[in-house]
C-alpha cells in the first residue's frame, strides 16, 4: 500500500510477526496500515498489541458491530446527539464537528441506558472509518483518521458531575481507546470556558499519549484555531456558523442538512431505567450551628484508582457544603471542592473527584452559619473503584465466542 510510513527492519520484522499471531482473527482487509496502529499503539510489543487486538474484536463481536446498521437506535439518540460530518480534508479525512453545548447528556440518559449510548457512538464511528477507508483508496491511508471539531462554548460542568453522566462518559473514553487506536489525526476544541479545564483533567487521565498530543484546545474568544485548522481544511467547505465559509444549500450557515444540532431533549421522551441502585443512604441531622465531617483514607497502595462519589439531598433548606484532604506524609491540606452553598433541596447533589493514594479526604456539611435552623440531610458517600470499560458488557464478554476463519470454514 502507498504512503504507510517508512518502518526500520526491526519494525517490519515485527509487523509480519504480529500478522502472523493473528491470522486466525483477521482478513484481508485487515492491511498493513491496520496492523500497524495496534502495535504502535502498544509501542511495537507484539504480545500487547495482540491482547489488545483480540480484545477489541471480542468487544466487536459482543455489540454486532458489523450488523449495527440494522439496529433501530432509539429516536433520542438519532434525533439529540450532536454531530455533522461536514466534508473531507486535503488529505481525504472525514471532518466532524460537534457543538457540544447543546448535548443534553442529562435527558439522553433518561432516554437511553448506557450501554445503547455507547453501541451508537460504536455505529457512528464504524460509519465514520468506513467514510474514511473509501476516501483511502483515492488519498492513501492517512484518509482513515479523523479530523474533530468541538465547539464547548457555554459548557455545562454541572450536567457532568452528576454521576451517570461522568461514569458514561469516562467509560466512553476508554471504549474509544481500547478499539480505535491512532484513529484521531487532529482534535480541535475551541470556545473552552475556564471550567472546562475541571472536566478535561479528570479525563485527560483516561487518554493515550498519541490521542493527548492531538488534541488543541482553545479558549473562548480567540480564533487562533482557524490557523491551525484550516492549514489543512479548505474554509470554503467548512459551516460559516464555526467560522468558514459553507453554507448550505438553503443558505443556512448553520448547515442543518450536514449538522444534527439536538438540543434540550422534552421530559416526555424519558423513559423509566431499570437500574439498581445499591447505595445504602443515610439520614442525619446537621444541627444549627455546627457541622457532620465524613472522613475517607485511601491506601498508600492500591491496586485500582478510586474516586470519591457522593448523592445527597437536603429537606427544605439549602446547606455548605466541601471536600478537603490531607497528605498523610507531608501534612498539606488541599481544598479539593471548595466550601459554598449548594441547593440540594431542590436537586441531588452528585458528584466525584479522583483521589491520590496515602491521602485522608474529610466531606463537610456544614451548617455552622445557621443559628436557627437544623438541617437534615440524606447522604450517600463513598470510595468506589473508577467505572470499568463498558461496565454492562464484562459479563457478556467472558461468555462471548469470537469466531475465526477455521470456524468459518
Amino acid at each position: 500500500m502507498p504512503n504507510l510510513p517508512e518502518l526500520s527492519i526491526e519494525q517490519n520484522l515485527a509487523l509480519q510477526q504480529f500478522r502472523k499471531t493473528v491470522s486466525d482473527v483477521i482478513n484481508d482487509s485487515h492491511d498493513d496500515y491496520f496492523l500497524l496502529r495496534w502495535l504502535r499503539a502498544r509501542k511495537w510489543n507484539i504480545e500487547a498489541a495482540e491482547k489488545m487486538l483480540r480484545a477489541s474484536f471480542l468487544m466487536r463481536a459482543t455489540l454486532n458491530v458489523d450488523n449495527l446498521d440494522k439496529w433501530d437506535a432509539p429516536k433520542a439518540l438519532k434525533e439529540y446527539l450532536p454531530y455533522g460530518l461536514v466534508g473531507y480534508d486535503n488529505e481525504g479525512s472525514p471532518i466532524l464537528v460537534c457543538p457540544f453545548k447543546q448535548f443534553d447528556i442529562w435527558g439522553m440518559l433518561h432516554c437511553v441506558t448506557r450501554l445503547e449510548f455507547q453501541r451508537y457512538l460504536v455505529l457512528l464511528l464504524e460509519r465514520f472509518v468506513q467514510a474514511g477507508y473509501e476516501q483511502s483508496k483515492k488519498h492513501g491511508p492517512q484518509a482513515r483518521q479523523l479530523v474533530v471539531y468541538f465547539d464547548v462554548a457555554d459548557f455545562n460542568l454541572k450536567q457532568y458531575v452528576w454521576r451517570p453522566a461522568a461514569e458514561c462518559i469516562i467509560s466512553t473514553v476508554r471504549q474509544y481507546e481500547a478499539n480505535y487506536p491512532e484513529l484521531l489525526k487532529m482534535c480541535y476544541i475551541v470556545n473552552a470556558p475556564k471550567l472546562f479545564s475541571v472536566a478535561f483533567n479528570f479525563v485527560k487521565k483516561f487518554l493515550d499519549e498519541y490521542t493527548m498530543s492531538k488534541i488543541k484546545i482553545y479558549k473562548t474568544g480567540t480564533d487562533k484555531w482557524k490557523q491551525d485548522l484550516f492549514t489543512h481544511v479548505d474554509p470554503n467547505i467548512f459551516p460559516k456558523c464555526f467560522g468558514g465559509n459553507y453554507v448550505d444549500e438553503n443558505g443556512d450557515p448553520n448547515c442543518p442538512s450536514k449538522i444534527i444540532w439536538a438540543g434540550k431533549i422534552p421530559q416526555e421522551m424519558f423513559v423509566e431505567q431499570n437500574t439498581e441502585d445499591d447505595k445504602d443512604f443515610t439520614e442525619a441531622i446537621v444541627t444549627k450551628g455546627n457541622k457532620l465531617k465524613l472522613e475517607f483514607d485511601v491506601a498508600e497502595k492500591n491496586n485500582k484508582d478510586q474516586i470519591l462519589s457522593w448523592d445527597f439531598r437536603t429537606f427544605d433548606y439549602d446547606i455548605k457544603f466541601g471536600v478537603y484532604s490531607i497528605d498523610k506524609s507531608t501534612g498539606e491540606k488541599h481544598n479539593e471542592v471548595a466550601l459554598g452553598t449548594v441547593f440540594s433541596n431542590e436537586m441531588d447533589e452528585i458528584g466525584f473527584i479522583s483521589t491520590r493514594p496515602n491521602t485522608k479526604y474529610t466531606v463537610v456539611f456544614d451548617n455552622s452559619g445557621s443559628y436557627l435552623r437544623n438541617k437534615k440531610v440524606r447522604y450517600w458517600v463513598s470510595l468506589v473503584d473508577e467505572v470499568d470499560d463498558i461496565t454492562e458488557l464484562s459479563a457478556q464478554v467472558e461468555k462471548t465466542a469470537l469466531v475465526t476463519k477455521e470456524d468459518l470454514a
